[in-house]
């Protein structure tokens, strides 16, 4: 089994409409939903973009459901 260290293939960061973030292979198409996001690079980096990028992990839909919540009911 080889060694994620040794994982010299270049990746893609990839967000899809939930801001949610994951890495694809560069040579591929990213999954239907999901957009590419900067330049190709190695896992590692790829990774630790996405944990500088990623700092609210709830999806977007929730984050905006709870946002309303907190508004006040207009009366």
């Amino acid at each position: 089994m080889a060694d994620q260290d040794d994982d010299d293939r270049l990746y893609h960061i990839v967000i899809n409409d939930e801001e949610q973030y994951s890495i694809w292979f560069a040579d591929r198409e990213p999954p239907l939903g999901w957009k590419v996001v900067g330049e190709p690079g190695l896992k590692q980096a790829c990774l630790d973009r996405i944990n500088e990028l990623w700092t609210d992990m709830r999806p977007l839909s929730l984050r905006r459901a709870m946002e309303a919540a907190e508004q006040p009911a207009a009366g």
